[in-house]
């Protein structure tokens, strides 16, 4: 896998998939706010980061600092991609990414509740719930974790 920083053409074209079932939650579209923030280039921020399996698009990284050595992440991976156990190797390169880049020592990251397989890599992954909240979100409130991960 390769990682780059974010162009607006990957960000036009990331902000448009579309996950199937449950996961549509997770469409860009589904949230107007989270869509504008993400398709314009300055209120992406230079933590956008596309990841590449040879020529292919198949995600990306948002790579937040949000105190020294830590790092809070986001991340996508492309829709015909999902549920094939792509997310432990997926998830690796962007804690290898953030730690060599931003010197990470610690990693957090939020995800919704209902997104079992999320929660089952990040906990393979050695990331650990460190809260619930509530988050409004896509029209609508609802139930997340925050999960850490020290290196």
């Amino acid at each position: 896998m390769k990682v780059k920083p974010m162009l607006q053409i990957e960000a036009e074209i990331i902000a448009n998939w579309k996950y199937s079932g449950i996961y549509s939650f997770y469409d860009m579209t589904a949230d107007e706010e989270d869509y504008q923030e993400f398709i314009n280039e300055e209120t992406r921020g230079e933590h956008a980061f596309s990841v590449y399996e040879g020529e292919k698009l198949i995600g990306f990284y948002l790579i937040t600092p949000v105190e020294p050595e830590t790092v809070d992440l986001g991340l996508g991976l492309r829709p015909d991609m999902t549920g094939q156990g792509k997310g432990g190797p997926f998830l690796q390169k962007a804690l290898d990414y953030a730690d060599m880049h931003y010197g990470a020592r610690s990693f957090t990251l939020s995800v919704a509740t209902f997104n079992k397989r999320a929660i089952r890599v990040y906990k393979n992954a050695g990331f650990k719930v460190i809260r619930t909240y509530m988050q409004p979100t896509n029209g609508n409130v609802y139930e997340f974790v925050k999960m850490k991960k020290l290196s």
